[in-house]
């Protein structure tokens, strides 16, 4: 395992370069009732990652 430090601006490099998936999902509920239920997935990458030329 490599335990060396990554700089910011080498991370979001390779982030941009391969693409990465954030998801969650957020529920509100009041006495035990769920009200609201959001799930959210967004897709971080570059144009020319997602677009190929």
């Amino acid at each position: 395992m490599n335990n060396q430090p990554v700089a910011l601006v080498d991370l979001l490099d390779r982030v941009l370069a391969t693409g990465v998936v954030v998801s969650g999902e957020l529920t509100i509920s009041i006495a035990g009732v769920d009200l609201v239920y959001i799930s959210l997935r967004a897709l971080l990458a570059s144009a020319s990652t997602v677009v190929p030329r």
